[in-house]
């Protein structure tokens, strides 16, 4: 027995198995409140190392503080931690001295180290950077300081499954078990049957995070019910959205918590292998749930004969090569068979016949991550959460023109602009909201006046979108919504696996109708010109098409960028067929250059730059430009010293 397996056991019997402290604990309530980081003997260092804050310049942080520490001959402890969801402050240092509380720091650079450490450990805190401290009943609070939990960002923000992350340390099963971690496992091996424990997630109404909301507990019964000698359990972590986050904040922030609900997972249908599914691209959750996995098998919590439960369960990860298309159920199942990802009619359905011919059920991350606290406070307690038919929290990733991006965590039935204003702090830079785009590509854009809708699955469905896994991508007045349906149906169009004509074929049509209506028609003959109004007179029936007859769910909802477009954004549309015209100045061939010859000195310099010699004059008198010459490259509007050259 190691090290690691003695002192985690010894935790879980204190803490867990008995529910209170034996009569000769193993664990002092000294060393438990070191572990939850109550008591803390030495200064620590608490730096977010995720994927948001390596990209910010975390890892050159973490190495300047280390130096800091050495040179000075300093004893403090340096915690990497995952990401808070505040992505825009990175990279974000938090110091908790000794009796005093934990204290964040926002965008500390490798530059601003040292001062900060000069100040902060000497009890002074640096203006400027601080964004908040830690509510602690125990600890003394910094003079002048807001508490974080007062931040308009967390405010409204109701912290289930993202409770850890960016708390604690994500390398450390022992901090993880001293927070409650695993208790719910244990309680299910010890006290339930697997049919218990489905029921209790039938009865607290917890739905499929994925998009598709299918109640998490009927899937389960399914697969359990299903006649068959060997079931599995697949963890969705295909996170393949653009703009959508959710899953490796989890996987590197709190991954032992996504563990525990595979595991009680896998429980609940009597499955013994589980495969939790990555894209390769996530190196850091990979490296972090690969090293929470083999701490869970050195303590006993995974591998053969669970705590003596009877139950054994090995749990392996597997790195997906990033197709969009696995992120759909029956392609993942076929690329974890080591086949080309493609889907699979349904029925039959995983649960019942899915990965090797065996009943699978595949659940998406954040659908497993809450089950732990569920199988804690009990199916009452989530039930009590959320709406009427959308149980719990739901957790997005917020990307676009918002103020604050990052990783948020609201209530179901949280409005959209509640999260937007409220929580993100609405449009940079004072502009307005054009669309929101929710649901991932293959979701909608809704606009500003349909920001009142609630965040639940019955409301985004009546509101015409989806909530997909948790992307939202948020577009100010700026943003040209044709060059947005394009954007999104080129997307699909490339990750299409190519199985299904409507699919393969339709997404194809689409994007080049939408690139013919964005192109200025230079030399275009009668017949190109009828052939394109032709294909834009067909555009709505061509979606329809494609949403009806498509082979996977992936397929039936590519259309719904356009579809959402063209309802709320028709005008845009008619714009640049019939007038040309891009309002939002984006399509580029739509662009028309003048100058203005009140302005123009006659520099010559557009002139000399122009790739088509479009731009006529002679030296020290206006120019002009000719339109029927121009390509509307912009290179005459980037070098005018004397800003004489406008768009129309």
């Amino acid at each position: 027995m190691t090290a690691l397996n003695h002192f985690s056991t010894a935790i879980l019997r204190d803490l867990v198995l008995l529910n209170k402290p034996s009569e000769n604990p193993v664990l002092t309530e000294k060393q438990l409140s070191l572990l939850k980081r109550d008591t803390v003997l030495k200064p620590v260092i608490y730096i977010g190392t995720g994927t948001c804050g390596m990209i910010a310049g975390a890892g050159e942080t973490l190495r300047a503080v280390n130096n800091y520490l050495s040179e000075k001959n300093i004893d403090a402890e340096v915690v990497e931690v995952g990401c808070i969801g505040l992505c825009i402050h990175e990279p974000l240092v938090d110091i908790q001295l000794p009796g005093k509380r934990r204290i964040s720091f926002s965008k500390i650079t490798s530059t601003k180290v040292e001062t900060l450490l000069d100040d902060i450990l000497n009890a002074v805190v640096p203006e400027g950077q601080v964004l908040g401290q830690y509510s602690h009943p125990h600890h003394e609070a910094w003079d002048n300081v807001r508490l974080l939990n007062e931040m308009p960002f967390f405010r409204l923000q109701n912290r289930l499954v993202l409770r850890n992350c960016g708390i604690i340390n994500p390398f450390s099963i022992e901090e993880y078990i001293a927070r409650g971690g695993y208790k719910p496992l244990t309680r299910v091996l010890r006290n339930y049957s697997s049919e218990k424990v489905c029921d209790i997630i039938e009865e607290s109404g917890l739905r499929g995070r994925g998009g598709g909301g299918f109640p998490t507990g009927r899937k389960w019964k399914t697969a359990l019910n299903s006649d068959s000698d060997e079931r599995y359990l697949i963890c969705n972590g295909d996170e393949s959205d653009p703009g959508a986050f959710m899953d490796r904040a989890l996987f590197e922030g709190d991954p032992h918590k996504i563990i525990e609900g595979v595991a009680i997972a896998s429980y609940a249908i009597n499955a013994r292998k589980a495969y939790i599914y990555v894209r390769a691209e996530y190196f850091l959750a990979v490296e972090r749930l690969k090293h929470g996995i083999n701490q869970a098998m050195e303590a006993g919590l995974l591998g053969h004969n669970i705590l003596n439960s009877g139950y054994s369960l090995t749990i392996h990860v597997r790195e997906g090569a990033g197709a969009f298309v696995c992120g759909e159920e029956t392609a993942l199942i076929s690329s974890l068979e080591g086949k080309r990802g493609t889907p699979r009619p349904k029925p039959p359905f995983p649960a019942s016949r899915g990965l090797f011919g065996k009943p699978t059920v595949v659940n998406n991350v954040e659908t497993l991550a809450n089950v732990p606290a569920i199988l804690e406070h009990g199916p009452a307690w989530f039930s009590g959460i959320g709406t009427a038919y959308s149980k719990g929290t739901k957790v997005f990733a917020l990307a676009g023109k918002i103020t604050t991006t990052g990783l948020v965590e609201v209530t179901m039935g949280t409005s959209l602009n509640d999260l937007i204003y409220h929580i993100a702090g609405g449009v940079r830079d004072g502009k307005r909201i054009k669309a929101v785009q929710l649901g991932g590509p293959s979701g909608s854009c809704l606009p500003e006046q349909a920001l009142d809708v609630k965040i639940d699955y019955e409301s985004l469905q009546e509101a015409g979108t989806i909530m997909g896994s948790g992307g939202l991508v948020v577009m100010d007045e700026d943003t040209c919504m044709v060059d947005i349906a394009m954007f999104f149906t080129d997307f699909l169009q490339r990750e299409s696996c190519g199985k299904c004509i409507p699919c393969r074929e339709g997404s194809r049509r689409m994007h080049e109708i939408l690139e013919n209506i964005t192109r200025r028609p230079v030399n275009e003959t009668g017949h190109e010109t009828l052939e394109r109004f032709k294909g834009v007179m067909q555009l709505g029936n061509l979606a329809e098409v494609i949403r009806d007859t498509s082979l996977c769910g992936l397929g039936q909802t590519a259309p719904n960028p356009l579809i959402s477009a063209l309802k709320y954004f028709r005008e845009e549309f008619e714009e640049h067929i019939f007038d040309r015209k891009c309002r939002a100045g984006v399509c580029k061939d739509l662009k028309v250059y003048y100058i203005d010859i009140e302005k123009c000195t006659g520099c010559t310099a557009c002139a000399k730059k122009c790739p088509t010699t479009a731009i006529i004059g002679s030296p020290r008198n206006p120019h002009f430009i000719i339109e029927d010459k121009c390509i509307g490259c912009g290179i005459c509007y980037d070098v005018c010293k004397f800003v004489a050259v406008f768009v129309k």
